[in-house]
């Protein structure tokens, strides 16, 4: 087995892997998401963060990785509008920096490896 298939492979039982949640009281709801994403996912938030627009690359992050028990995602782009004018921001950036602790998790390991 290659190289790349090995690394699918991991790619792909990890997409297939449990999703965790973060309890949202202020919204009477349990949002849940995965830990891992595809660059292709993730490619608009990282366009707007690279422009410096990062309120709007945290409302991304949300509709991206924002899903119901279910597995269906909470929020479309046309709640866009709504996340950014009639939503809490406290509490969508709380969301967001949890589901995204592990990201950061492995960004710190990686440029700690790096330097050595």
């Amino acid at each position: 087995m290659s190289v790349i298939q090995k690394a699918r492979g991991h790619f792909k039982d990890q997409l297939a892997g449990e999703m965790k949640s973060i309890e949202v009281p202020e919204w009477d709801t349990v949002v849940y998401f995965k830990p891992v994403s595809t660059f292709a996912q993730e490619q608009k938030t990282l366009e707007l963060h690279a422009k410096g627009e990062l309120v709007a690359a945290l409302v991304e992050t949300l509709i991206q990785k924002a899903y119901d028990k279910s597995g269906k995602r909470m929020f479309t782009q046309g709640d866009r509008d709504v996340l950014m004018r009639e939503v809490d921001p406290n509490i969508s950036s709380k969301y967001v920096l949890q589901s995204m602790q592990p990201v950061v998790r492995q960004l710190k390991l990686w440029e700690t490896n790096r330097g050595s």
